[in-house]
């Protein structure tokens, strides 16, 4: 069994608009006697289901302005499958709901009982790099990070704050090192987002406390954010002008 494929036809189910081919679609899913769990109902044969999946396509889709995505995780062995689901704004914009589906499957591939599981609001992109932009706090981050702000440190010893970093803790000594060895501040002038991605550009104007220098650079910031952390950080700066502060 393709387990992707399977994820998406699930989903599809929800946000089909037409009653008869929503009917035949459960039917090509469910098997006579499926049944699904929720953490406070259950739905046993072809009419509970049929009655579930058209309220909730009335509710979130039709009247709500909702629409299901599968999240591309989808797994399966020996007769089940697990994925996760999304809804959010058909006209786009952040994640309002997250699920995760846990299914097993007869011999013919159709479900014989599925659980569904459902998860609170992660803050969409939008929402994180605004928190982000009024304090970069360490734990906006995921456990792992594609990091660069880290220009050739052979080149730059005399930056402390210029080092690869990969993980959380790394991050947050970024910050505290940066904290000790400059003092200014930080003008936003465009956040665009598109998706999981931002990039926040502006200019920075920061005081050396080790030589007195002082350093204004313009700068382009990637961000990524995935289920409300940031997972890339991609600085683009002057780091000429870093340089030359510290001389």
């Amino acid at each position: 069994m393709n387990y992707e494929d399977f994820a998406e036809r699930y989903v599809a189910v929800w946000n089909e608009t037409d009653p008869a081919i929503r009917r035949t679609m459960i039917s090509g899913l469910w098997a006579r006697d499926g049944v699904q769990y929720t953490d406070s109902a259950e739905y046993l044969g072809p009419q509970a289901l049929e009655a579930r999946v058209t309220d909730a396509h009335h509710r979130f889709v039709r009247d709500g302005g909702q629409r299901f995505r599968a999240a591309g995780d989808a797994v399966g062995h020996h007769g089940a499958v697990r994925f996760t689901t999304f809804m959010e704004p058909a006209a786009g914009g952040d994640i309002t709901w997250t699920g995760t589906v846990f299914a097993r499957l007869g011999a013919d591939g159709l479900i014989r009982s599925d659980h569904q599981f459902g998860d609170p609001a992660r803050p969409g992109t939008r929402t994180v790099v605004d928190d982000f932009l009024r304090w970069p706090r360490p734990d906006l981050y995921a456990e792992r990070v594609d990091w660069r702000v880290s220009w050739p440190v052979s080149e730059h010893p005399l930056i402390p704050w210029i080092r690869p970093r990969g993980t959380r803790a790394e991050v947050a000594d970024h910050y505290t090192t940066f904290a000790e060895h400059c003092t200014g501040e930080v003008a936003v002038d465009r956040v665009f987002v598109d998706g999981q991605d931002a990039v926040v550009t502006g200019t920075s104007r920061q005081l050396i406390r080790s030589t007195g220098k002082r350093f204004t650079m313009a700068f382009a910031l990637h961000l990524t954010v995935e289920n409300g952390l940031i997972t890339r950080h991609h600085m683009y700066e002057d780091s000429l002008a870093v340089a030359e502060a510290f001389a």
